[in-house]
């Protein structure tokens, strides 16, 4: 078999596990529509201008230009940072253990799974989008498909890194806690609720090392009709190299675990 096609029947199998419980799926959306409805009408009492570095109109549609990438960021984080539990579960139960002797491609046991959580978190999304329309949200379609490329790379960089912890920890107690003092910085620091510049300069210098604050900014410079300025750019780059960095590292974890 080749590498497309082992890849492609890991993706089956798995795609077929997270749909004999399709309450994965709403569960991982609801959480972001909650904050839509309950946190972003009070984005639009903000001064005019507050949210887009003072050349915004203020209002409805610059709220939710604002509100709605950094919600579809979150999504991607929680969603692909805990994909990690399913495969402690499938080595637990000698699920990995088999795969080590059969010819499917070592790095196809990640991609595939990889390919899975980039599907459902492509549906997640689209889902959300749709929900930030009826809010409000107003987006150049263009911006709406570049987001959608970001949160490609987004997923395929922190799946990657979740499956390789976990296969590394082989621990639902050690993943878990690991997991959430990483994730929720990391969100706090990205300026997802609120932008950064609001904060004081020692905060924002911190907030720096987050990539993800990077890849917000550039979608929220796309939501507002700029594509390609430097903050687009530099968003893109980070997001490219973070996804190529962490997807190789996960590969090796793989490769090494099933020598």
């Amino acid at each position: 078999m080749s590498f497309i096609s082992d890849t492609l029947f890991v993706y089956r199998r798995q795609q077929r596990l997270i749909l004999r419980v399709p309450a994965f799926l709403i569960v991982g959306v609801l959480q972001p529509i909650l904050y839509l409805a309950l946190f972003g009408p009070l984005l639009t009492r903000l001064p005019a201008g507050t949210l887009s570095g003072g050349s915004g109109s203020g209002g409805t549609a610059e709220a939710y230009r604002f509100f709605v990438p950094g919600l579809l960021i979150q999504l991607a984080l929680f969603g692909s940072t805990f994909v990690g539990f399913a495969i402690i579960s499938e080595w637990r139960a000698g699920i990995i253990e088999r795969y080590r002797v059969t010819p499917v491609s070592r790095v196809a046991l990640l991609t595939g799974r990889v390919l899975r959580d980039v599907v459902t978190l492509i549906v997640q999304s689209t889902v959300l989008i749709l929900a930030g329309l009826a809010f409000g949200l107003r987006a150049p379609l263009g911006a709406v498909l570049l987001s959608y490329v970001y949160l490609v790379l987004v997923a395929i960089g922190l799946s990657s890194l979740s499956y390789a912890v976990a296969l590394q920890l082989k621990s639902e107690d050690a993943f878990a806690p690991l997991v959430n003092s990483v994730v929720v910085p990391l969100i706090l620091l990205s300026g997802v609720m609120l932008p950064m510049t609001l904060g004081p300069g020692w905060l924002q210098g911190i907030a720096r090392i987050s990539p993800f604050r990077y890849i917000i900014d550039a979608m929220r410079e796309a939501y507002a009709g700029r594509y390609w300025d430097a903050v687009t750019v530099e968003g893109l780059c980070v997001a490219v190299g973070t996804a190529a960095v962490l997807l190789w590292l996960g590969s090796r974890v793989f490769v090494s675990e099933n020598a």
